[in-house]
């Protein structure tokens, strides 16, 4: 387990008794239930919980009704979304209309594209039934990233899989269009 830098310590401690301070038990309770939820993200889940608690805390708790969406293609990228619980489609614009590229389901994240690489999102994400997300803002998710590199590695892990995954449909998809072989 990655231990908490000293100063991290302390602003989170400062952090929570004001938040904890204005909100009182019903806070504590919703950031435990997200520490443990953040837990089951493979790429959160080797930091250490009270890192986890301050991002926690600093994340904003959102929800989304079926057909509402998250964010837009083409969007700036300023944050990224942990699924909590419900689904969506990551879907794409294309000249023939939407093309849904993706499901998303609870434990996953999606918006971090745009972070990492400093571009426009590449996809709209729509909520397909009722979706609680965390809402992570790109300064608290680069600070993690520069804090913990471990993450880095579990965030490229997820990228090559998907990497992997458009790869398989593209190639099946062009195999489709080519004429078969006289054999």
């Amino acid at each position: 387990m990655v231990g908490v830098p000293d100063g991290d310590a302390s602003k989170f401690e400062d952090a929570w008794s004001c938040g904890t301070r204005h909100q009182g038990i019903e806070t504590l309770m919703l950031l435990r239930d997200e520490v443990e939820m953040l837990r089951r993200v493979p790429i959160f889940s080797r930091i250490a919980p009270a890192k986890l608690k301050l991002l926690a805390f600093t994340s904003d708790r959102m929800t989304y009704k079926a057909g509402q969406d998250l964010f837009h293609q083409g969007d700036v990228g300023d944050a990224a979304y942990v699924v909590l619980s419900g689904t969506a489609d990551v879907v794409v614009a294309s000249p023939a209309g939407e093309i849904k590229v993706a499901d998303v389901e609870p434990n996953s994240i999606v918006g971090e594209i745009a972070i990492l690489c400093d571009v426009s999102r590449t996809a709209t994400v729509r909520a397909t039934s009722s979706l609680e997300v965390l809402r992570i803002s790109k300064e608290h998710f680069l600070k993690l990233l520069s804090d913990f590199p471990e993450m880095a590695v579990e965030i490229m892990r997820v990228l090559a899989d998907r990497l992997n995954h458009t790869t398989a449909e593209l190639t099946a998809a062009r195999a489709a269009k080519q004429p078969q072989m006289a054999q």
